[in-house]
């Protein structure tokens, strides 16, 4: 494993918005990444980018001290390692700075890593990088959430968790302008349409997926204007359980609810190509939408490219 991994210097993903998406990326990185001999696993990224989800994936049955459902765990079980009335112990404890920090002093938490780490546990780390300040020990796996997933193993040189958390906190709102486009796009679907299609991901933008070579039958340009209305209506999208977003009070299903900007009005420079591509390899048409003025030339680039190929 550490001669595998001896000149790794950092790696990128997609962050997928689905939380299925998202666990099956998480046995991924451990499978490819994670070692035996890794204590210190340092996750950074805002409320809403899927870390939680992401650990799931990667260290499946362990107990999340600030679980979504609202279930949180107390005492916290990283601040009892003294209690030795028990024979049986964790080997992994996990905990959210950020919310622990709310009810305990940030030095007692660093004391209390510190302190598990010298006893052979494992300490999983949410929003590692306000923590590191006192702690000042380097993780040996250090995972950023944002538009993007960057996992690297720092060294004495970095990455150091404030370079980690610059990256993903830019990139996160792309990713969340991005989730909410698609959605609004399936929103204004015909039903036949929304029944079949899935979901691919690109940088500052999504592919929705039609399969069997069946070519979609609405028209992109009138989805567009439809999706243009819905964003000038400042429509609330709000989350209504693990399965489903409110999108200006209509339910609407969706496999990553808490991934969205909170208006619709937020979703800036949003554009779709107006053409399908088709797959020959997947058997399968593709719709191509982006947000952000960046994407927007490469989106023009396409087009201008698809239109020559018709000619």
């Amino acid at each position: 494993m550490f001669d595998r991994q001896a000149s790794h210097i950092i790696s990128t993903y997609f962050a997928p918005r689905g939380h299925k998406r998202m666990y099956q990326l998480g046995m991924q990185l451990v499978q490819l990444y994670l070692s035996p001999f890794d204590k210190l696993i340092g996750i950074i990224g805002e409320a809403g980018s899927g870390k939680s989800a992401l650990i799931r994936g990667m260290f499946p049955g362990l107990d999340l001290t600030n679980d979504d459902d609202g279930v949180y765990v107390r005492p916290l079980p990283l601040l009892d390692l003294d209690d030795e009335r028990s024979f049986f112990s964790p080997h992994t404890y996990h905990l959210d700075i950020r919310f622990e920090n709310g009810f305990t002093q940030m030095s007692v938490l660093a004391d209390a890593i510190t302190q598990a780490l010298h006893k052979g546990k494992r300490v999983i780390v949410e929003h590692f990088d306000l923590v590191y300040p006192l702690l000042q020990v380097k993780a040996d796996l250090l995972i950023g959430v944002g538009e993007e997933v960057v996992i690297t193993r720092p060294n004495i040189f970095g990455p150091k968790p404030r370079e980690i958390y610059d990256i993903v906190y830019k990139s996160l709102p792309f990713r969340l302008m991005s989730h909410t486009a698609e959605d609004l796009c399936e929103f204004c679907m015909p039903p036949e349409e929304l029944e079949r299609c899935g979901h691919d991901d690109v940088r500052h933008g999504f592919v929705i997926t039609f399969p069997d070579d069946r070519k979609p039958s609405f028209d992109i340009e009138e989805l567009e204007k439809k999706v243009y209305d819905l964003i000038d209506q400042n429509l609330p999208v709000t989350y209504l359980d693990e399965k489903h977003v409110s999108i200006g009070g209509n339910v609407h299903p969706c496999t990553g609810p808490r991934i969205h900007v909170t208006n619709t009005s937020q979703i800036k420079d949003f554009h779709l190509l107006y053409h399908f591509i088709h797959d020959p390899f997947n058997r399968r048409y593709l719709l191509v939408g982006c947000v952000g003025k960046e994407n927007l030339e490469r989106l023009k680039r396409l087009e201008q490219k698809i239109e020559a190929q018709m000619m």
